[in-house]
């Protein structure tokens, strides 16, 4: 029996042509679909001046006329082609409706742009014909929120204009977008739609009730501007104790008549003096508040806190799982606080939603955290140990309908607030 070793196979010519045969294949198609794709968007967009005037009724209607056609043609039955000539006349009926050039100037204003929940806010339509010859009747389509409103406007002469006015809903907190204004041209039917947009869209803020704070929210924010901290450094105002000169010590500050006495240099040393940098979170977790009512609550104690403070000059971060807020002015903090919407498993706790919340911040002075009822306590405990000991924690347990109270949490100060009327009672008792 041998045991010679077997001699490679020599390479398949045949296999290397397959694979170089199937690659290009390959890359044929790719190329062939790529073109078929570009050549149906560009059909589709020659198209679109039609198509796009087709509703969805009229495409439903197209598709029956088609269907009545082909099994009238299959069965022999002539009452199926006179359903599906029926249907194709409706489509035809409908096109004169569509026809005609408008030339308006739509003007959509909303009075006042910024209100709070529960406050009226009007909104005024104004349609202009600019147009050198009289303009038909038409319809204008306003989106206002979720809501459609919809307005009939008379033929209108040369530079006439025709005025709407209308009332917007403004019971809950919301951004709510009035437009963009559309004109609708159609049969009554809706199989032809010819749709052309007149405006942009315009943003009306509902912002949270809030409760007015008294300065320096009595007490809950302390002024840490001068306040000497453990912490030893070599620059600041506030003289500690001196030192040996060590190599890279600034010459400005050694002590020359210390020096003098001892026969070596000396340099200064001080306490560390900060001001008040504040954090002010809000957990948006759906699953951490018991009703929308709560959650509500939940973001007027956020923008209570946040509005006093920016009052007051104090440097803030206000955040969201999802938003940072803006803190220029009370009137930029309460427009975002508008837009803070509940999360859903952002974060698996109140600790990691801070801590990651927090990472790329200055280290706070006093951090505030918002959250709902179903938030034991613990977990604000749990969320103080992401800062230092020279930070100050504060929970804001909101519970609507609950006693207000005020409890400590081993170093952690938690207040549950059941109504926002005692919130500037609440905050005038903290002491951090």
């Amino acid at each position: 029996m041998s045991t010679e070793p077997r001699a490679p196979r020599p390479p398949s010519q045949a296999r290397y042509a397959a694979r170089a045969v199937g690659r290009s294949l390959a890359a044929s198609a790719r190329s062939a679909s790529k073109l078929a794709a570009d050549a149906a968007r560009r059909a589709a967009d020659w198209a679109e001046p039609v198509t796009g005037v087709i509703s969805v009724t009229g495409w439903l209607v197209l598709l029956a006329s088609f269907v009545s056609f082909a099994a009238a043609w299959a069965l022999g039955w002539i009452e199926l082609a006179f359903l599906g000539a029926t249907l194709l006349a409706a489509v035809l009926v409908s096109v004169p409706y569509t026809l005609g050039r408008m030339r308006y100037r739509v003007d959509v204003d909303l009075q006042p742009t910024r209100v709070v929940a529960g406050e009226r806010a009007f909104g005024r339509l104004a349609v202009t014909n600019i147009g050198a010859k009289p303009s038909v009747p038409s319809r204008v389509e306003l989106p206002v929120g979720a809501g459609l409103a919809e307005f009939v406007v008379p033929g209108l002469q040369p530079e006439a204009e025709h005025e709407e006015l209308f009332a917007v809903p403004t019971n809950r907190r919301a951004v709510i977008v009035a437009g963009p204004a559309v004109s609708v041209r159609g049969d009554q039917l809706g199989i032809l739609r010819r749709i052309v947009r007149w405006s942009e869209p315009v943003e009306l803020f509902v912002h949270p009730v809030t409760a007015r704070l008294k300065p320096s929210a009595a007490g809950l924010v302390r002024d840490l501007e001068g306040e000497v901290t453990k912490t030893i450094t070599d620059n600041d105002i506030s003289f500690h104790a001196l030192r040996a000169y060590q190599p890279g010590d600034a010459l400005r500050n050694v002590h020359w008549r210390t020096s003098a006495r001892t026969g070596q240099l000396m340099v200064r040393q001080y306490e560390e003096t900060r001001r008040s940098q504040l954090a002010l979170m809000q957990c948006t977790e759906r699953a951490h508040y018991a009703s929308d009512d709560e959650f509500e609550l939940g973001v007027s104690v956020l923008g209570s806190l946040g509005v006093q403070v920016i009052r007051d000059a104090t440097r803030v971060d206000v955040l969201t799982e999802e938003l940072t807020l803006r803190t220029a002015t009370p009137t930029a903090l309460l427009d975002d606080t508008s837009r803070i919407a509940a999360a859903s498993g952002a974060f698996d706790s109140v600790r990691t939603f801070v801590r990651e919340r927090t990472k790329r911040l200055s280290a706070p002075s006093v951090a505030i955290i918002v959250a709902g009822s179903a938030v034991p306590l613990a977990e604000f405990r749990a969320a103080e140990t992401v800062f230092g000991p020279d930070t100050q924690t504060i929970g804001f347990r909101v519970e609507l309908g609950a006693v207000s109270r005020i409890a400590k949490v081993a170093g952690t100060t938690v207040v549950t607030v059941g109504s926002l009327e005692d919130l500037a009672r609440l905050v005038g008792r903290v002491r951090p």
